[in-house]
């Protein structure tokens, strides 16, 4: 077995390269591995990879191979790894926890935090009206105005009102293609404003 000096092991079951290119699940791998060092580049870029780790069996490039060869959207241009849409906050890689989604998807669950300051998810203050406004990111990047309120709380939960329903139709609409799991964890997703 041979070592990578990013914490994974790679026994050369395998390959790792296509006519000179990176095979997608050795990128994935890799990009894996660089998420969850302690102190590395994508940490200190992205403080979100803070506390992330790798499971024993996906630190081995054989299995995580494997696995994602069985994966419901592995190789689907546009769909990413994902290790916290089936658990809420997760931070470990794993064959039980990661899963396979479209990008519209994955970016529902972006919570924009280096961005908001001390308000809750979804609510920004407009200083002149002396207002907070709930708003609510679509699919494209787009925002929709959803009001404005007295309280950020008030804000907020105006928020999670349309953020749970928006999350519940895009389940809706790709539901014959992602993997159940995936379904069930978006319909019972729930928006909470320590997000």
């Amino acid at each position: 077995m041979i070592a990578n000096t990013k914490g994974g092991y790679n026994d050369l079951k395998y390959p790792t390269k296509h006519n000179y290119k990176r095979t997608k699940e050795h990128q994935l791998w890799i990009s894996m591995l660089q998420r969850c060092m302690l102190g590395g580049k994508i940490q200190q870029k992205y403080p979100t990879y803070i506390g992330c780790t790798v499971s024993d069996n996906f630190r081995h490039y054989s299995y995580f191979y494997e696995w994602c060869n069985q994966q419901i959207g592995f190789g689907l241009d546009g769909w990413t790894l994902d290790k916290d849409i089936l658990y809420k906050g997760n931070k470990l890689y794993s064959e039980f926890t990661c899963c396979f989604v479209p990008s519209n998807i994955n970016k529902l669950f972006v919570k924009g935090e280096g961005n908001r300051g001390l308000l809750p998810i979804g609510v920004t203050y407009h200083k002149l009206k002396k207002k907070y406004y709930a708003v609510c990111s679509r699919v494209g990047g787009k925002s929709s105005h959803i009001g404005s309120y007295n309280t950020p709380e008030d804000a907020f939960y105006a928020y999670k009102k349309v953020k749970e329903e928006h999350i519940k139709h895009m389940a809706d609409l790709y539901k014959d293609v992602i993997d159940s799991r995936v379904y069930e964890a978006m319909y019972c997703y729930e928006v909470e404003i320590t997000d």
